[in-house]
This record gives C-alpha cells, sequence and structure tokens, in this order.
C-alpha cells in the first residue's frame, strides 16, 4: 500500500495562510488565568471549539468544565476532541469499556501576561508577521503546539484519510498558574478517557531542532529560610547575633549537598542535582546595624534517585549545627516542593514514535533528556501514562516580542500526522 505521507506534507505545506490567520484570531483573545488579572480562558475555548467542529468534523468533541468561582462565568474550560482511527474498537471508552490505542497530544489555552509593554515593539495581542516569525503573546506558549496538532488532524480530514489509530485533541486550562483547573482536574474527575496504552504527547517545550525528547524531570524543592538572632548596632557585634552571617554560613554549609547526593545521570543536563542560594529579603536599611533577622531562599533541583525527605534530613541537621554555632534559630519553610515523577522510558511507544518520525521526515535522531524544570507531563507518569513533551521551538516563551517560526508550526505538524500513519 501507497505510503499517505507524501500528500500529508504536501497538504499541511499548503497551510501557511491558514496557519497565519488561526493564529492570528487565537492571539486577539487574551486567555490569562485570574492569578494574572485575566477571566479565563472561555472566549478562547469558544473560538476552538467553533474552529475545531467546523474544520476537523471531530466525531466527538466534549468540554469539561473545571469549577472556579474566580472568573466570572464560574468554571474552566477543557476541550477534548476525538477522532477514530482503523482501529477494531470503539473510541469511546465509557459507553463500550475499552478502545484501541489513543494518540492524544495536550496544548492549553492559557497564556501569560505581556509584562512592560515598553519592551514590545507592538501590540502584544496583535499577530505582526515578520521574516517567517509570528509575533505575539502566546504564539508559541502554547499556540504554536496547539495550532500544530489541529493542521495535522486537519490533512486527515481533506484528504479523506483515516489515522491508524484514535487521536485525541485536549485543551486545557490553567497550564500557566498550576493546572488544577485543567490537565490535573481531568485526570482526577475524567480519568477514563486516557488509557494506560495510549500516546501522550505534548508540545510544549522543547530545542530549536526538534532533536530533545523530554522524558524525565528533576524534583523541585525551593526553601525559604528565616534566621532570627539579636539586632546590635554595628560597632558593639557582641551585644548581638548577628542573623545575616549566620545564614550566609548556611549558605557555604549547605554547598556540601553537592557532595551528599552527589549521583550523576547523563540523561539530564545539568547530569546532577544542584543547591543554589537564589533570593535573599532586605534585612536592615542601614550600613552599621547587625540585623536581627535574614531570608534567603535555595532553589534545589534534585536527580529521581533520591526522595526530598532525604535531602531535608541533611539539611535539618547542618541547620542545627549553624543554629549552634551563632546562637540563631532557623526556620525552614517550602516555597514549593515536588517530589519527580517517574521518568517515562526511553523505550516508550510515544518516545520511539516521535523518533521514527523525526528520522524519516528531518533525518535526525533525537535524544530522550532529563530537565530541572517541572511540566505538565509529570500529572501523566504519576497516573502511570508515560508521556513525553517534544517541540521544534524558538524558545521565546514568557518573553517580550515572543514569536513562532512558521516553519516550526508546518513541520512540527508534519510529525504528528507521520505519528498518526505509524501502526503502534
Amino acid at each position: 500500500m501507497e505510503s499517505p505521507l507524501p500528500d500529508l506534507v504536501a497538504k499541511i505545506d499548503s497551510y501557511r495562510e491558514e496557519v497565519i490567520a488561526f493564529e492570528t484570531q487565537l492571539t486577539k483573545i487574551p486567555a490569562l488565568g485570574p492569578e494574572n488579572g485575566g477571566d479565563g480562558e472561555r472566549d478562547k475555548a469558544e473560538y476552538v471549539t467553533t474552529w475545531v467542529n467546523q474544520y476537523l468534523r471531530p466525531d466527538d468533541l466534549q468540554e469539561y468544565r473545571a469549577p472556579d468561582e474566580r472568573v466570572s462565568y464560574g468554571y474552566r474550560p477543557n476541550l477534548v476532541a476525538t477522532f477514530c482511527g482503523n482501529t477494531p474498537t470503539s473510541f469511546k471508552k465509557n459507553t463500550k469499556g475499552k478502545s484501541g490505542r489513543t494518540v492524544w497530544i495536550m496544548t492549553h489555552l492559557d497564556v501569560v501576561p505581556p509584562g512592560d509593554l515598553s519592551k514590545w515593539t507592538g501590540d502584544p495581542w496583535t499577530v505582526r508577521v515578520v521574516d517567517g516569525k509570528l509575533i505575539g503573546r502566546g504564539v508559541e506558549d502554547n499556540q504554536q503546539g496547539l495550532t500544530s496538532s489541529v493542521f495535522a488532524v486537519k490533512a486527515y480530514r481533506d484528504l479523506d484519510l483515516i489515522p491508524q489509530h484514535n487521536v485525541g485533541l485536549v485543551f486545557v486550562s490553567d497550564e500557566e498558574t498550576g493546572s488544577k483547573h485543567g490537565i490535573q482536574y481531568l485526570l482526577k474527575q475524567h480519568r477514563q478517557l486516557f488509557g494506560r496504552d495510549d500516546l501522550i504527547i505534548i508540545p510544549d517545550a522543547g530545542d530549536t531542532k526538534g532533536t530533545m525528547i523530554e522524558v524525565a524531570e528533576k524534583s523541585i524543592l525551593w526553601l525559604k529560610f528565616h534566621t532570627k538572632g539579636k539586632q546590635t548596632h554595628g560597632s558593639a557585634p557582641e551585644h548581638g547575633h548577628n542573623a545575616h552571617k549566620a545564614a550566609s554560613h548556611l549558605a557555604v554549609r549547605l554547598d556540601a549537598l553537592y557532595k551528599k547526593f552527589g549521583k550523576r545521570d547523563p540523561m539530564f543536563s545539568p547530569p546532577i542535582s544542584t543547591f543554589e542560594p537564589t533570593k535573599r529579603e532586605a534585612n536592615v536599611p542601614n550600613v552599621n546595624t547587625i540585623p536581627g533577622e535574614d531570608v534567603m531562599y535555595f532553589d534545589c533541583r534534585i536527580l529521581p534517585n533520591y526522595k526530598i525527605a532525604e535531602v531535608m534530613k541533611t539539611i535539618k541537621a547542618l541547620v542545627k549545627e549553624v543554629e549552634k554555632k551563632f546562637k540563631v534559630r532557623i526556620k525552614i519553610s517550602f516555597a514549593q516542593h515536588d517530589q519527580a515523577a517517574p521518568p517515562t522510558s526511553p523505550e516508550a511507544p510515544v518516545v520511539q514514535a516521535i523518533i521514527r518520525a523525526m528520522k524519516e521526515l528531518r533525518g535526525r535522531r533525537p535524544k530522550p533528556m532529563g530537565i530541572g524544570g517541572g511540566t505538565v507531563a509529570a500529572y501523566f507518569r504519576r497516573a502511570g501514562i508515560p508521556a513525553a513533551v517534544w517541540g521544534t521551538m524558538a524558545e521565546t516563551a514568557h518573553s517580550p516580542d515572543e514569536y513562532c517560526l512558521i516553519k516550526n508550526i508546518l513541520d512540527d505538524a508534519k510529525i504528528f500526522a507521520h505519528i498518526f500513519s505509524q501502526k503502534l
């Protein structure tokens, strides 16, 4: 049987102007969560729903509303569009009790605020086309992946082709501010949507050539150290207990964590756990006062080999040493802590599907890697569903004059179309 890929690739290349128009309309709708001063994603979800129904003709399209009283309409929308593939069983798990394997592409509707408008060279909510780039807030994060996913499906529909497996497109809310009303809600309240054999692709991070597949994350541990000593005059340090000095000493002592938790994992870059002092709050306003209080923060990114509890045990022991030496009290609190989810195996079908598509269409073999940050893939992994984060990115997310390359949108759509055609 002749491969449909040449026709799919040619069809996707023909969508350039439609891609620009779609991204332009998405960008006109500022989908900001209430934490970012917005009223949520409803308007954007309504536009996507209308467009998907008109151009993709899904076999099923459902909206799952996560209650949220902070927005005027009382909910955050999550859309799930499904397309039946060349499989022997029905897509609808909740009516048939089983289905064929589904390839899911999950993107998010919300964006971050534009920030300082003086740093933009134009209106953030109006797309500008410059030298093959689309410039505007959200065009890359995450509208690039969203656009690639819908145009990959559109190519199948326009050519009257059926994918090898069921295809699902998920458009979630709240990714930028915690995902409680987005993918976490879906996995908690509508877990039946996703099967353990399904493939989950999240096109929300990557590198400029598409050669990195994110399959693992480090644990995140952000700590606040509040040191209390005794304030005194700078000329009489013996009458006080210098909280700043004690905290500085602690920062140096905590460098011992690098040796204590020194395993290396070449999947990650850097291949080690990191423990770094970052933010420091102001203590006293003048030079000639010894501070009685000091607040500093640490950002720790820990390889999955270690449990956060292990690290905290060592940190507490070091804190006690400093407290005794400097006669201060140090309170530790969590600014954020999140134990790493189990990694996705480099041999998982979702990873291998991306690799096959990249090798055939671009002549490159992407590398499964771990990252120091956190992604929504962790929620799938904790639920026992392997997920891969992949995309070809200009890496301008959250920046002024955020942009994406039109070529990346089209080329990533081809990768998705290839995956839809694979016999997994």
